[in-house]
């Protein structure tokens, strides 16, 4: 699972010419959001890739943009793959809790076994009760885990999905940039070999 990151402020960067301010708009953050590290991540976009022209800037905010989508779907990921792990301990505990219980006090041991994920969650003293317990019963950490991906396989299969097509357009962006760069380096050239045609046909 990722841990959150933490972008410092560079030293140096590159900042929004005023005349290209408007083609930026402001950031749309989520709650919880961090606008510093936002800014943090654009800077060191805009400083690495260097943004000449409009049509650049353009491309290199899209960039930035898409790069902190990015990151926020692995966040998101993440702090879902822990509500899902909640889950999970409810499932195993009810394997090892509910199993040969009484049709009538089921919905009690139900209830009982709701209670103990809870705590799991909210108790650090229980979360390691509960673990101990069931490491007794065979259930380690890399059981519960499965055990969470398979209960989130739909929901990870939407973000690999939303990561995959945030790649995949950013790389699309730099290649085109790339390819502006290049053609702006071939038209001098063309354009003096033109003149020297010219100049040797008069």
């Amino acid at each position: 699972m990722n841990g959150p990151v933490s972008l410092r402020q560079p030293q140096s960067a590159s900042v929004l010419p005023p005349q290209f301010e408007a083609l930026c708009p402001p950031p749309q953050l989520l709650p919880g959001e961090n606008i510093d590290n936002y800014q943090a991540l654009q800077s060191v976009i805009f400083r690495d890739l260097d943004p000449q022209s409009a049509i650049e800037w353009l491309l290199v905010i899209d960039i930035a943009e898409l790069s902190w989508e990015m990151q926020r779907y692995r966040i998101l990921r993440h702090r879902v793959l822990n509500t899902y792990r909640q889950k999970a301990i409810e499932m195993t505990l009810r394997r090892v809790d509910l199993t040969g219980i009484a049709p009538e006090f089921q919905d009690v041991a139900e209830i009982y076994t709701i209670n103990n994920a809870i705590d799991w969650q909210l108790d650090a003293a229980a979360a390691l009760d509960i673990e101990a317990r069931l490491r007794s019963y065979g259930f380690d950490q890399h059981s519960i885990s499965m055990e969470v991906y398979a209960q989130a396989r739909e929901i990870l299969a939407l973000f690999e999905s939303l990561l995959s097509g945030a790649q995949l357009r950013r790389l699309m962006l730099i290649k085109e940039i790339n390819a502006l760069r290049n053609s702006a380096r071939r038209r001098p050239n063309h354009n003096a070999h033109r003149t020297a045609s010219q100049q040797s046909g008069t």
